[in-house]
């Protein structure tokens, strides 16, 4: 009985020490701050609760929302004109932090390019351009009131990231379009939070996702000098089918550092 007692008196220390050891590594973790509380240096732009700051489009019927601290869009915009997101301020140099994730895929999207690291599309043995079909939603952030300067959110294999409307322009020098181009793919699966990191200095821009730099420093040509900051709309419906990928999205976390010239 002896034995026993002394046994169960040195499992109770252990377990005294785990804890303690337990503890003392919870206090060299860095604390993390709450949803759209902004780390130092930067100013939120969506408080979390509502649409202050924010322009929400005229007719929208509630379909940008705000839903558990994130922004949330079904794509269903009713608004007869514009149908995006867009900051009430404008904004010239900056450093803007945004998480957001793609909450699900419906549409298949026939027509995803294979391209290629200079921007490019591949091309079969004929000339034509490879096509593949894969489950799609598409979003995106728009700079300095621009849609060609659009950071984009999607499902393609190329990854998020890359400035569509400079990379598919035919106007403009191979360097510029290959630039556009995303380096690797970084995107979590479907229904997992991603971090875009966008710096924006006069006409260059630089995008971090998930920590990985997919575009560095690339120039856009004719870009304005400043503008507001939109959350992209995309997709729409006809007899109850999607006929382009929705953007079916959520973003939260969205923040901003401006940068002095």
């Amino acid at each position: 009985m002896e034995n026993v007692s002394r046994a169960r008196r040195l499992i109770s220390w252990a377990s005294v020490f785990a804890l303690l050891n337990l503890a003392m590594a919870g206090l060299a973790l860095p604390l993390r701050g709450a949803d759209n509380d902004p780390p130092p240096g930067f100013t939120a732009l969506f408080n979390g609760r509502d649409f202050s700051g924010w322009k929400v489009p005229e007719g929208d019927g509630g379909h940008w929302k705000v839903i558990a601290g994130a922004i949330d869009y079904d794509a269903g915009s009713q608004a007869k004109g514009e149908k995006s997101l867009w900051t009430e301020r404008a904004f010239g140099d900056f450093v803007l932090r945004v998480d957001w994730r793609i909450k699900e895929t419906p549409y298949v999207n026939p027509n995803i390019p294979y391209i290629l690291p200079d921007g490019t599309h591949a091309r079969d043995i004929h000339g034509k351009e490879m096509r593949l079909a894969l489950p799609d939603s598409d979003s995106g952030i728009f700079l300095r009131g621009s849609p060609k300067s659009q950071i984009n959110i999607w499902c393609w294999p190329i990854g998020s990231g890359e400035l569509y409307g400079y990379r598919t322009d035919p106007k403009q020098p191979p360097e510029v379009r290959a630039a556009m181009t995303p380096r690797t793919q970084a995107d979590k699966p479907v229904g997992e939070w991603n971090r875009f990191e966008i710096t924006v200095r006069g006409d260059r821009v630089t995008v971090v996702l998930n920590g990985k730099k997919v575009i560095d420093d690339a120039p856009m040509p004719g870009v304005p000098a400043k503008g507001p900051i939109g959350l992209q709309h995309h997709g729409g419906k006809r007899d109850g089918e999607w006929v382009s990928p929705p953007s079916l999205l959520q973003f939260k976390n969205i923040c901003i550092r401006e940068l002095e010239k």
